[in-house]
């Protein structure tokens, strides 16, 4: 029969192994500790994120490349054109990108 402090100790170990995270080096992990920020976002690598008392929010720094429909639009001289544009967009502080922006 499994004694006590044995199932504790497993209990232990699966919970310490179900904390650690592993970031790329592209990534960014913003941590919020009862619902609280954190100063400054972790990662890349091993992080320890304690589950009932933080939640993290994995941001990429890669840069992402949004492509605006076509839209027709009529100059002065009645003459129709079709423009196009595609955004660029890189994020620089993953904390302001999580906070400050409502729909990242």
């Amino acid at each position: 029969m499994i004694s006590i402090p044995a199932v504790a100790a497993i209990i232990v170990v699966l919970y310490v192994l179900s904390s650690i995270k592993i970031l790329r080096e592209y990534e960014r992990g913003v941590i919020f500790r009862l619902g609280r920020l954190l100063p400054n976002a972790k990662g890349p690598g091993i992080i320890l994120v304690f589950v009932p008392v933080d939640r993290m929010v994995r941001i990429s720094l890669r840069q992402e490349a949004l492509e605006v429909p076509p839209q027709d639009i009529i100059t002065r001289d009645n003459v129709t054109l079709k423009v196009n544009a595609v955004i660029f967009l890189r994020v620089i502080d993953p904390n302001h990108a999580v906070v400050e922006v409502s729909n990242y």
